[in-house]
């Protein structure tokens, strides 16, 4: 009888031990899905009030051919769509690029102070949004590691985590290489 009581502890010891184990992997995975979330909503945050310097400087161009442009009429649209924050960041960095270049060209815009102020609180932004994309696809790798291997991949099958993509939409155990275009 003695000797069941030991073998009975032990696995009763056993079981508390796998189980303080896999509330450890279940937290060191949730900590990084956390870091990933908040990159992702500074990321949406600064979207959006780049979204609206846009707009504003938009809506300060005078020449009507200027504004038929099909990026800026895309912007407008971008309310009523739901798209996600890779699509909405690239139509945003093309809508500013060609904006630029109206700008360049006009020597009035040049010198609109809301304009450069818009401006300047863009590039502030771009500059975050470099350093949050960077902090979200360091934390993107580390999940994706964390839910492919072992012992963390038990946790990961229990919870039913899935492969998160890389900032930029990159896959990297895909076969396809054009979504490595520059």
């Amino acid at each position: 009888m003695n000797s069941f009581l030991i073998v009975l502890f032990v696995i009763v010891l056993l079981i508390i031990l796998g189980l303080i184990y896999y509330v450890y992997l279940y937290n060191k995975i949730n900590e990084t899905i956390i870091r990933v979330d908040e990159a992702e909503n500074r990321i949406d945050s600064n979207l959006r009030d780049k979204y609206d310097l846009i707009v504003k400087c938009l809506s300060l161009l005078k020449n009507k051919d200027d504004l038929d442009n099909k990026v800026f009429k895309e912007i407008y649209k971008l309310k009523a769509r739901k798209i996600s924050n890779f699509d909405l960041d690239r139509m945003l960095v093309t809508a500013h690029n060609e904006f630029s270049v109206i700008c360049n060209k006009d020597d009035k815009l040049k010198g609109n102070d809301e304009i450069y102020k818009s401006n300047k609180q863009i590039e502030i932004i771009d500059e975050e949004l470099v350093t949050l994309r960077n902090y979200y696809n360091a934390n993107i790798m580390t999940y994706n590691k964390m839910i492919k291997k072992f012992p963390t991949i038990v946790v990961a099958k229990i919870k039913k985590y899935k492969e998160r993509p890389y900032y930029d939409l990159k896959d990297m155990t895909d076969d396809d290489h054009e979504d490595f275009k520059l």
